[in-house]
């Protein structure tokens, strides 16, 4: 019987803990552009991003401060978990198109 309670209280902490939503946020690359160009999210919480390429072409998100570089396919998307971060500013950009695909996550 103790054994049988002790699985059940596992298994109830591990629905509680899988409950838990992770904040989640889009960008989409339009036009060799990054929109938003600025987005905010949580300083010390883990966040999804969901990348939707819109343009034909691939591009890269690249950014060194938050130690992320993957590439997205034409017409394509990705997912990329960051944080939790400090409080701060994390730019970004599109390794294909530097000029015009930058952008900044910010931890509030």
């Amino acid at each position: 019987m103790t054994a049988r309670l002790a699985l059940l209280s596992a298994c109830l902490w591990f629905v509680s803990v899988c409950a838990e939503a992770v904040p989640e946020y889009q960008i989409q690359i339009k036009n060799h552009l990054f929109i938003p160009s600025t987005l905010e999210v949580p300083a010390h919480t883990k966040v999804k991003l969901l990348i939707v390429n819109m343009d034909a072409t691939p591009e890269e998100f690249e950014s060194y401060e938050l130690n992320r570089e993957k590439i997205v396919v034409g017409g394509g998307k990705i997912t990329l978990f960051i944080g939790p971060l400090a409080p701060g500013e994390y730019p970004f950009f599109g390794e294909f198109n530097p000029r015009t695909a930058q952008g900044v996550v910010v931890a509030k």
